[in-house]
């Protein structure tokens, strides 16, 4: 395939109004035809802006509270989404170690390479102290001299989680008497509380995702290939504002989760999987459509689309503040397991959601054995499906908000088979 859900996770028109998605026996469009769904669709993105510099200032008040709760001293951010979540800096990450370093008082600290100092300059947008160092140099006993400078140099030192071993390795030794642990605490415990300005970036970037999904399902034609569909949705959510793409599988290749190296043709009668989602000012939309193409669907096909629409139902109505995270998996999987595709993990074979915000799956996994208490601002993806090797797969999947009431889905729920993407 040529856009796996990965990679479309990673950079980061209307539905035939007919029994079912309408099939075009018309030979193929050329490669530089763009369907008519796709063609039409227009920016959706005025009234929403991106984090400003004063966000991000509060931003770091918050991690420098919870440093002080949890005990850590500072906290190193290399190349990534939080330093971007934090500062606002993005850089891509490299063998070369660009961080910033953040203690309990006082503005971030920064460790660049030297023939980058110019352009590490236009990044930071806060914190004057911006150490660089040569290629024959060692970053690492910059970031020790930080620590040394600021009192942390024999403290807990939180390395946050995505940067790589052997940056955190070789810190440890350049700073022998700091102890290094996870900066999760954090990050986790900043990022996973959205705000409004965050909700509201995240409810438009999962409109736009629906609205391109809505194109692409009115664009299939029988014979299209599965790579077609996800360029179709690439264009779709560009012309709509925003970065992103699908994975899009048909028929039996559906029971693929995460899709095939063998993909199919598009055929009368098959079911259709988008998946899909982009990137707004930075943060993530995520969202699954199930149909049926060219024809009626079965009644084993309706079966399995409508059990899977009322176990999503099912974790939506547990959603709310002080329930365990597991609590939204087992009122899924109980639904999908008394209309006979269980045991467990047999046809319902993953989680029931990942939490979203700036990257695509992030803290906490409504997954069984997490106890962890929602609290409002909590997002998550609300996906349960069913698999069956060799016959079908369907999965409905939308974003979710808890409220201090409950929970708020961010877009429309999911229409019938025949036209799922409303708007």
């Amino acid at each position: 395939m040529s856009l796996s859900r990965r990679q479309w996770l990673e950079i980061c028109g209307g539905a035939a109004a007919a029994p079912a998605l309408s099939a075009r026996a018309a030979a193929p469009a050329a490669a530089d035809d763009v369907p008519a769904a796709v063609a039409s669709l227009r920016p959706m993105t005025d009234g929403v802006s991106s984090i400003t510099t004063e966000e991000h200032r509060e931003r770091i008040a918050r991690a420098q509270k919870l440093l002080r709760e949890s005990g850590l001293d500072a906290l190193v951010l290399a190349s990534g989404t939080s330093l971007t979540y934090f500062t606002g800096a993005r850089w891509g990450q490299s063998e070369r170690l660009f961080a910033a370093v953040l203690t309990r008082e006082g503005e971030p600290a920064w460790v660049t390479p030297a023939f980058e100092r110019q352009r590490a300059l236009e990044q930071v947008r806060m914190g004057s102290d911006v150490r660089a160092w040569e290629d024959d140099e060692s970053p690492y006993a910059l970031v020790a001299g930080i620590l040394r400078d600021r009192g942390a140099a024999s403290g807990r030192v939180g390395i946050e989680e995505t940067v790589p071993f052997v940056f955190a390795d070789a810190i440890g030794k350049a700073a022998p008497a700091a102890r290094l642990e996870s900066g999760t605490p954090v990050t986790a415990g900043c990022r996973v509380i959205k705000d409004a300005h965050e909700v509201a970036l995240m409810r438009r970037a999962n409109q736009i995702t629906v609205a391109a999904h809505r194109a692409v399902f009115a664009s299939l034609r029988e014979g299209m290939t599965q790579a077609e569909a996800s360029r179709l949705s690439a264009d779709a959510h560009r012309r709509l504002g925003m970065t992103g793409g699908a994975l899009v599988l048909f028929g039996a290749d559906a029971a693929f989760p995460h899709g095939t190296e063998k993909p199919r043709p598009l055929a009368r009668g098959d079911v259709v999987l988008i998946d899909g989602g982009g990137r707004l000012h930075g943060y993530a939309s995520d969202i699954t459509r199930t149909a049926v193409f060219g024809a009626p669907p079965t009644e084993r096909q309706r079966t399995v689309w409508n059990a899977v629409r009322r176990a999503q139902q099912a974790a939506f109505e547990a959603a709310r503040p002080g329930v365990e995270a597991q609590a939204l998996d087992a009122a899924a999987r109980k639904v999908i397991e008394d209309a006979g595709f269980g045991p467990g993990y047999k046809y319902f074979t993953h989680r029931v959601g990942h939490g979203i915000g700036m990257d695509g799956h992030e803290w906490t996994y409504l997954v069984r054995g997490n106890a962890t208490k929602l609290r409002p601002g909590m997002c998550f993806s609300d996906e349960p499906g069913i698999y069956v090797p060799g016959e079908l797969g369907v999965r409905h999947e939308d974003i979710l908000v808890i409220t201090d009431a409950g929970a708020d889905n961010m877009t429309k729920w999911t229409g019938p088979p025949e036209e799922p993407a409303v708007v």
